[in-house]
């Protein structure tokens, strides 16, 4: 079964036949007898206002209330719920943890069905609608007895009366559930080749919108033109690393540039540092960070945003595999960037592939910004947990530009240390220009990493670098992937 959502003004439609009916609000504001809309909207009309009663009790208050309304068609269910919305500085708009499993719960699993999001500004219905269209996940392999697919229709209550941008917000959000596709899919579905079968599958959609070129670079092409990291990591696989650059150019030739470059392993067993079953299980989502930027570049494309900024998107894909060919500790790689690396932790292969690809991107793209997404290290959910992604990044402006489009969108962020002079020896190598993994692993590992990608920028390059760790967020606590990073970076670039 497959689940569409679609966002409209669908509380007042009358064709709307749906199965199942939900409201949902922050505790305290579902309210049949002060929500005129919803109460002059079918079917809630027949019904009593004391129904939400139940909802607003002080002592034993239900967090949700359903009741069955009989139609030409049957039963339908109606159901009423409430979240918490309570929120401290570094949370969103709204609660967007604790809406989406409202959400989940309000909503029947099978069937079409209508939700209504009770919120107090558009800018709350935008979080708000991309954390419920993230409960339905695409990808499945479920065999047996399929219920038919079924669609999800959104719309919202605004209390302070302004407008939502239903475009706007129905293009995120496919973006979205098509990067939590692609993070779902194993590497049998998707390796490098059929991977940019997909990004082909995109740029054909995306052609109706603007003109898109795409360049690829791939297999021994990238060991002839100096890409040791990626050529490094993905030699030993059975399909080609590759790393493709998406352009979406702006009219102006002195145009702001923002360059997206996403770590994109397919698969990730630790090369000969092989990871155990339990660590190894999983990994199919290491290429979340490149189906990130391939949802927001998707996004950015979609909506014509951002349109006086020129956007590149780059993939650094491969398979971290082990062959005869396997790429080993102790050898020394020479980077796109012209350092060498001595390696000597082959499971710690995405900031070697970041490192080609920022290398590239500040070498010819002339970018005002470079932002790398990732995920990098499990010490990331250490440094700041598993709903905020970590970020780094050597400007004050660009810190507090992605904190603003995390709390924006709801997908969250929080800053970590940005100290080069003090971390960057953790890579030291008396053989190469510097090793792959940190000396001592109790020393702001994650912000060290960003600092290897960091390093491989080119010596010319004035701009600013950010670094994004999603490796919590990028997955929910079913361990399917959440789509974390498309909205953040779509954000980001519109108001760049």
């Amino acid at each position: 079964m497959t689940t569409t959502v679609k966002f409209g003004p669908f509380l007042a439609a009358e064709d709307v036949s749906v199965v199942a009916k939900a409201v949902v609000g922050p505790k305290g504001t579902v309210k049949l007898a002060e929500l005129a809309q919803v109460a002059a909207a079918a079917p809630f009309s027949a019904l009593d206002a004391s129904v939400t009663e139940p909802l607003q009790l002080k002592e034993n208050g239900a967090s949700s209330v359903s009741v069955w309304h009989k139609t030409d068609a049957g039963l339908q269910q109606i159901t009423f719920a409430e979240f918490d919305n309570s929120k401290s500085r570094n949370m969103a708009v709204l609660r967007t943890d604790t809406l989406r499993d409202t959400v989940a719960s309000a909503v029947p699993a099978k069937g079409d069905a209508q939700l209504t999001l009770i919120v107090a500004s558009a800018a709350e219905a935008y979080a708000a609608g991309l954390a419920a269209a993230r409960n339905w996940p695409i990808f499945t392999k479920k065999t047996g007895t399929k219920a038919a697919d079924r669609t999800v229709c959104v719309d919202f209550v605004v209390s302070n009366g302004e407008e939502v941008n239903y475009a706007e917000l129905q293009a995120v959000a496919e973006a979205i559930r098509n990067t939590q596709r692609l993070v779902d899919s194993p590497c049998d579905v998707i390796n490098t080749d059929t991977y940019i079968a997909e990004v082909h599958r995109v740029v054909a959609e995306l052609k109706e919108h603007a003109e898109v070129t795409v360049e690829i670079i791939r297999g021994e092409e990238l060991r002839d033109r100096g890409f040791g990291g990626l050529w490094g990591v993905g030699k030993a696989a059975e399909f080609p690393p590759a790393l493709v650059i998406l352009t979406r150019k702006a009219a102006a030739e002195d145009a702001k540039t923002v360059a997206l470059v996403g770590k994109g392993i397919v698969y990730d067993c630790g090369g000969l540092s092989l990871k155990p079953t339990t660590g190894m299980s999983g990994m199919k989502s290491d290429m979340g960070g490149s189906a990130a930027v391939l949802g927001a570049f998707q996004a950015i494309v979609t909506t014509g945003a951002a349109k006086d900024t020129t956007v590149h998107a780059l993939l650094c894909l491969a398979e971290n595999a082990i062959d005869a060919k396997s790429y080993k500790n102790d050898d020394i790689l020479h980077m796109y960037s012209g350092k060498t690396v001595e390696i000597n932790n082959t499971d710690a292969e995405g900031r070697l592939v970041l490192a080609d690809g920022v290398a590239y991107a500040s070498r010819h793209l002339a970018p005002t910004v470079i932002a790398d997404i990732a995920t990098l290290t499990g010490a990331q959910l250490i440094a700041t947990g598993k709903l905020h992604a970590g970020v780094m990044t050597n400007s004050d402006d660009v810190e507090s530009r992605i904190i603003t489009a995390g709390k924006a969108t709801g997908d969250l962020v929080f800053p970590m240390l940005y100290a080069p002079e003090y971390l960057k020896k953790q890579f030291d190598s008396p053989v190469a220009d510097m090793k792959n993994s940190v000396a001592d692993r109790m020393n702001a590992q994650s912000s060290a990493a960003g600092h290897f990608i960091e390093a491989h920028l080119d010596a010319e390059y004035k701009g600013d670098y950010l670094h994004i760790d999603i490796a919590g967020p990028s997955e929910d606590a079913k361990t399917r992937g959440t789509g974390h990073g498309v909205a953040l970076l779509y954000h980001f670039v519109k108001n760049f």
